[in-house]
């Protein structure tokens, strides 16, 4: 079996200024039982994965891209001919830190050429780019093999990229299948994760996300979130928790996860599984999608887990990077700055964050245009003039 090392390791300093990655393809396999035999290299859990087992997961067949995948529309109105001449120019960079935790239990991904890592022809006109961040809970075993697979599952399927939103649907949830059944072998692999993947082909940027990790693009400063946050006390994630026969108690999904989506957690009772042992419990590993289509005025995007939006603001996360960049345009520093000053607002988690700048310049300072400002005497003014005058005998 062929080692896949940098991949999901979440050392410190990742970017993608170096080399490019192994080839995660280059795994050999004699039989499709093979796929869930589990291989560990320190706490990462490596799976060699068999092209011929990757089957759309059973709730996508025939079946339009989910009720609950979300659509954001944040084209501009003005469509002059240099929007359709911009291309992102990619590059990346990623830091984690353990924070207060006893463990570190995050994995983060960065392909700034996802076809080429996988030795795939990119069909699209313009850069192939993933990027994903993996908060695990329980253990890293969660993480590290959503970090592994999803993009596997993704590149594997027949209809990448035409039907990019069913694809990235049928990733998540066929990882959780595997997981699954991957935990019944081996017990000790029992944990959870929240998934958020970027892919982004040419100008098209599709976010997909499960849990609490957040995206948020900077356009001209300005932060536009690509993904919600599931929480279980969101009304939308309470009224379908409920619905599945779960609860949710003090904030709480079934009163002992903090997340209303993830995968793994199947030996958490009552939470992939309704409390008859029938499927269609309360937590699930669907994600939501959301799309745009970017143009120059698109600066980066960052990736980050709770930790990170735990102490920033949407804004005001884009507002720091934005003057970290302007300093010194580089997404690794950018990355590690916005992990430490998470660290220094007091996150109680391990933080880990993604910059994928968009631009080969930093971004421009903006200038606020100045307003005319016309002046006028109110009557009272006029009066109390007026009267002054007169006093003066004029």
């Amino acid at each position: 079996m062929e080692e896949t090392k940098g991949i999901c390791d979440p050392e410190n300093g990742s970017s993608s200024y170096g080399g490019k990655p192994p080839n995660p393809l280059s795994f050999s396999s004699s039989s499709s039982a093979a796929i869930y035999r589990q291989s560990f290299d320190g706490d990462r859990f490596l799976s060699p994965c068999n092209k011929r087992s990757l089957v759309r997961h059973p709730s996508l067949v025939k079946t339009k891209v989910s009720d609950i995948s979300v659509e954001n529309d944040f084209t501009l109105e003005k469509k002059n001919k240099s929007e359709f001449e911009f291309v992102p120019a990619m590059r990346s960079g990623a830091w984690s830190d353990i924070g207060s935790r006893s463990s570190m239990e995050d994995a983060y991904l960065c392909l700034d050429n996802f076809m080429d890592s996988f030795g795939l022809k990119n069909s699209e006109e313009g850069p192939s780019a993933f990027y994903g961040v993996f908060d695990g809970h329980g253990g890293k075993h969660a993480a590290d093999f959503a970090c592994h697979h999803i993009p596997r599952y993704i590149v594997e399927d027949q209809e990448f990229p035409s039907e990019i939103n069913k694809v990235i649907s049928s990733a998540f949830l066929q990882t959780d299948t595997a997981f699954s059944e991957a935990c019944a072998l081996d017990g000790s692999l029992s944990s959870g994760t929240t998934a958020l993947a970027a892919i982004l082909f040419g100008r098209s940027l599709v976010v997909a996300n499960a849990g609490d990790c957040r995206a948020v693009l900077s356009r001209q400063g300005k932060a536009i979130e690509m993904s919600k946050d599931h929480k279980p006390m969101s009304s939308k994630e309470r009224r379908r928790i409920e619905a599945s026969g779960g609860s949710v108690y003090d904030g709480y999904l079934n009163g002992q996860l903090n997340v209303a989506r993830a995968l793994g957690d199947f030996h958490m009772e009552g939470m992939k599984k309704k409390k008859d042992g029938s499927n269609g419990g309360p937590l699930i590993a669907e994600p939501e999608i959301m799309s745009t289509k970017l143009t120059e005025e698109d600066e980066f995007l960052i990736i980050g887990c709770d930790g990170v939006w735990d102490v920033f603001m949407s804004q005001n996360a884009v507002d720091f990077a934005r003057r970290r960049l302007q300093e010194h345009n580089d997404p690794v520093m950018c990355s590690k700055e916005l992990v430490e000053e998470a660290l220094k607002r007091k996150s109680g988690d391990n933080v880990t964050a993604v910059v994928v700048c968009l631009q080969s310049q930093p971004p421009p300072n903006l200038v606020a245009p100045r307003l005319r400002v016309q002046r006028s005497f109110s009557a009272e003014g006029l009066k109390d003039l007026q009267s002054y005058l007169d006093s003066l005998g004029c």
